[in-house]
């Protein structure tokens, strides 16, 4: 019981509110660090974020391209002869 004491007079609670303390922090900490690098996270809708700017040019790029194409496969077709 002189243990119990101690940890009482240092910090002014009973050892059983340490305990809950020091689990809810720990938790809270787990908690913190799934939202910052988990599965759904910040970190990964970051990453998705900057992926779909990059998704978004390359179909401009692409569109672009295509209408050249077609272009010019409506003028090589128009000096083919009739069938």
């Amino acid at each position: 019981m002189a243990d119990t004491g101690v940890v009482e007079g240092l910090a002014g609670l009973s050892l059983k509110t340490l305990l809950i303390t020091t689990i809810g922090i720990l938790l809270f900490g787990i908690y913190v660090g799934i939202l910052i690098y988990g599965e759904n996270s910040l970190t990964v809708l970051q990453h998705l974020k900057e992926k779909k700017v990059v998704l978004k040019q390359e179909a401009q790029i692409l569109k672009a391209e295509n209408q050249r194409l077609q272009k010019e496969y409506f003028e090589l077709k128009q000096l083919e002869p009739k069938e």
